[in-house]
């Protein structure tokens, strides 16, 4: 070493540094950047856990550490780098931390602004946050029921809606929700999945090993006496290289090879799955992309021994339903089964769709009159009368979602000298846009812009009826790839474990997907239902107004079937079990829970019905309760619940409910509750002349 010539080594020094310089990019590249973000959504995570389990302040704390964390991680990041930081990761945290303030700005919105004394009635809390990311939270395999919640106060409207917050018309709103966006909503999948990943590959191990060797040349140049150091520097740093650039070389000769043998293994399993799906002729797009999916599971249980177990133990036992049920809560609870991943993309898709309407939010208050637009589709402005009305209406709507109705970006201001508000979309809306609109919005007095109230009226009909057709459209179209993808998951079942092909199983395995697959985005999906139906929910809240008051009789239930002295109530109301029963239908995410839910309230009815009977007839040994009788009385409980989205909950019922349970009794109990919320729907048209008519 001490023969070397000066310029020789200083070449062979840099030539050492810039090697080192390329090995740890090489070991950055290898997954270390991905920490602070993978991090940063675990923390929000927790946060987003403990708001579904109504623990809102230590939600409230977990958003602010989630942001405090990623702000620490950009500022060291950024200082270590020089600023030189990957604009994708930097987006991604941002985006997050931009979220989690907007949810910590709500809940602290939220509790700040509730009143001490309530003014008006009770409905359920706003889920549509909540039961939208609460499964996020966990293994999106596993089976969530949501979290019990207590009712809150409706206290009237609130105005002023802060900028990137999105309102919905619920409890007048009194409450402030967003949805996620579609990137988000897959961010928080792919995490989930990686909490579970297998060991690592050849080349991050290599990184491993040499981020270790690179420390301990540090801590050892660190002990030399400084003379020393300077003198062993060049030998321990060649030393460094050598066996890096040796660990390196024979991680990528490993991962090379073991790429060749999953590569042959993979041709090997695809050639059994031809064998299995042989067809003559052309083969479809859909069928390719089973002979896909079946590799895939293929190559899973080659890696994994538990489906083999399952499988074993199920042709031991075929006839129990334990185990059955067992094998299908094992599958959905491993997020990196071909199956889970299936779901998890079709779940993507859907809210993909869902996400750019439902996320339109109406103004704070739907009293608010409409202003002029630069949009030839917006000119509309209704007169006092008519806002007045609808506001009445409108305020105190129990929703997990938004009901606004409008795709256009029209501006939406308050009358009067204070200053133009304008509900914007997010905090990346358009800011040109937003002040082009708010220049060019005269006030009522403005004498430069008048417009003929009928030709108002034809514009504002022409538009309501184009948007109410998109609208449809849109729901329908989801709907079918919602049935589309629950086919899907559930053939791919059958093609994992066969042992699952029986009519008891299928059903099974039905239910569990179902629960699965709905249960994040059910809020989302409810929105466009209440969107499409908010006309009937108008109804349905005008008359539950009239008739909040209003006895049994009142809506034609026999007097024979509802104590007539209070003092048998107790302070109560009849039927009032079957009310809180049914309240309980829009804590659920999943449709066939929902409809147990609407067959234990006509079973309360039933029961409840029996018993007054027995204290007007104490020995009579006829039925209490007849078809007649009962839709009656499911009105009245109807009525009693208060909560107008009973009929887009119906309406989604009737869409995703499996046909074959349509035909017993959970069908007749969902069609005896159809009836019941249409007959509500007509009552604030006939007042309470009604109570005298036989119910039809």
């Amino acid at each position: 070493m001490q023969s070397l010539h000066p310029e020789r080594l200083v070449t062979t020094i840099t030539t050492t540094t810039t090697t080192i310089i390329i090995i740890i990019i090489i070991m950055a590249a290898a997954g270390a950047d991905m920490k602070p973000l993978q991090n940063a959504m675990k923390i929000a995570k927790v946060a987003i856990q403990l708001d579904a389990g109504n623990r809102h302040k230590e939600a409230y704390c977990e958003y602010l550490r989630s942001i405090n964390f990623i702000s620490h991680s950009l500022l060291e990041d950024a200082v270590s780098r020089q600023g030189e930081i990957v604009a994708v990761e930097v987006e991604k945290m941002l985006r997050l931390a931009e979220q989690c303030l907007e949810r910590a700005k709500s809940s602290f919105i939220g509790r700040r602004d509730e009143p001490a004394t309530p003014t008006s009635y009770t409905t359920p809390i706003n889920l549509a946050a909540l039961s939208l990311t609460t499964t996020l939270a966990v293994s999106p395999g596993k089976i969530v029921s949501p979290q019990p919640q207590e009712p809150v106060i409706y206290s009237g409207p609130k105005h002023n809606p802060r900028p990137g917050q999105r309102r919905v018309l619920s409890e007048g709103g009194g409450e402030v929700t967003t949805f996620l966006p579609p990137e988000v909503f897959q961010s928080l999948q792919i995490v989930e999945s990686q909490d579970t990943r297998k060991e690592l590959t050849p080349i991050e191990e290599a990184s491993r090993l040499n981020q270790k060797l690179k420390e301990n040349y540090e801590a050892r140049l660190a002990r030399l006496p400084p003379a020393q150091a300077r003198t062993q520097k060049t030998s321990l740093t060649l030393s460094l290289q050598r066996q890096m650039m040796e660990n390196l070389i024979i991680a990528k000769a490993r991962q090379d090879a073991l790429q060749r043998k999953m590569e042959e293994r993979r041709l090997r399993l695809q050639e059994e799955a031809n064998r299995r799906f042989a067809a003559s002729g052309t083969i479809t797009a859909e069928e390719q992309e089973q002979r896909v999916l079946y590799t895939n599971v293929l190559e899973y249980e080659q890696d994994h021994d538990w489906p083999k177990l399952w499988k074993a133990n199920i042709k031991k036992n075929p006839d129990d339903a334990t185990l059955v049920s067992g094998l299908v809560s094992c599958l959905l609870s491993c997020p990196d089964h071909p199956v889970m991943m299936l779901l998890k993309r079709l779940q993507y898709r859907v809210y993909n769709r869902l996400y750019p309407i439902v996320s339109k939010s109406l103004p704070a208050s739907p009293a608010l009159p409409m202003k002029p637009s630069h949009s030839a589709q917006s000119l509309l402005m209704s007169d006092s009368h008519q806002n007045a009305s609808k506001s009445e209406v409108g305020h105190s709507m129990s929703s997990d979602a938004s009901l606004n109705i409008s795709f256009s970006h029209d501006h939406i201001a308050e009358d009067g000298d204070g200053p133009h508000t304008l509900d914007r979309e997010n905090s990346f809306e358009d800011l040109e846009q937003f002040l082009t609109q708010l220049d060019w919005a005269p006030s009522h007095g403005d004498p430069d812009v008048t417009f003929e109230q009928s030709q108002l009226d034809q514009e504002e009909s022409l538009v309501q009826d184009l948007e109410m057709r998109d609208l449809k459209e849109h729901l329908k179209a989801i709907v079918k790839d919602i049935h589309i993808a629950i086919d899907q998951l559930l053939s791919l079942c059958l093609l994992s474990f066969e042992c699952l092909n029986t009519a008891s199983s299928k059903d099974l395995c039905v239910a569990s997907i179902e629960e699965a697959f709905f249960t994040p985005l059910w809020s989302s999906l409810l929105a466009l239902f209440r969107k499409v139906h908010r006309e009937r929910e108008l109804c349905f809240e005008s008359s539950m107004r009239l008739y909040r008051d209003a006895l049994p009789g009142d809506v034609g239930v026999a007097s024979k079937l509802y104590p007539q002295d209070p003092v048998v109530l107790h302070g109560s109301y009849p039927y009032d079990s079957a009310v809180q029963e049914l309240r309980l239908l829009c804590r659920d995410c999943c449709p066939q829970r929902k409809l147990e839910c609407i067959v234990r309230t006509l079973r309360l009815i039933c029961a409840c019905a029996e018993d007054y009977s027995c204290l007007h007839e104490a020995e009579s040994k006829t039925a209490a309760i007849g078809a007649d009788d009962l839709l009656p009385i499911l009105s009245y409980v109807a009525l009693r619940c208060e909560l107008p989205q009973l009929v887009s909950e119906c309406a989604a019922l009737e869409e995703f409910i499996h046909e074959g349970y349509l035909i017993g009794e959970e069908g007749y109990c969902l069609t005896s509750m159809q009836s019941a919320l249409q007959y509500v729907e007509s009552l604030h048209t006939g007042g309470f002349q009604l109570h005298n008519t036989k119910f039809t």
